[in-house]
Parts: structure tokens; C-alpha cells; sequence
């Protein structure tokens, strides 16, 4: 994903997303926020199970939110 060598947006207002994400060998689409992105990656913000998540995923795993 290249996040130390490509130019990296920050959102101050997080946009609503649906992305991909793995949890070990199963894929999960999951609502989220978008916080930060570069040309190949989007850095999402995501709850499950009362738990806050944070990672880098491929930008193609995600799309905005309809509603966002």
C-alpha cells in the first residue's frame, strides 16, 4: 500500500464508507469511517463487538456510504 512513500490525505470530517475488511480467514464488509487516504489506500475507523478498529486497507475494498 505504500503509505510511507505516497501522499497521505487526512479528513477532518470522516467520511461514511462500506469497506472490506479480513478477520483471519473470513471476509467481513463493515460500515465505516474514512479518516485518512493515499492514491492506493484508504485508512479506515470501524466498531464491532464494542471494540474500535483501525487500518489501512486496499482503496479498492472500499466505497461510500449511499446515505454519506
Amino acid at each position: 500500500m505504500d503509505v510511507r512513500e505516497q501522499p497521505m490525505t487526512v479528513y477532518p470530517r470522516p467520511k461514511r464508507v462500506r469497506a472490506w475488511v479480513r478477520f483471519g480467514p473470513e471476509a467481513v464488509r463493515v460500515d465505516a469511517k474514512l479518516v485518512r487516504s493515499t492514491p492506493l489506500a484508504a485508512g479506515i475507523e470501524f466498531r464491532a463487538e464494542d471494540q474500535t478498529f483501525r487500518c489501512w486497507v486496499w482503496g479498492n475494498a472500499v466505497e461510500l456510504d449511499d446515505g454519506a
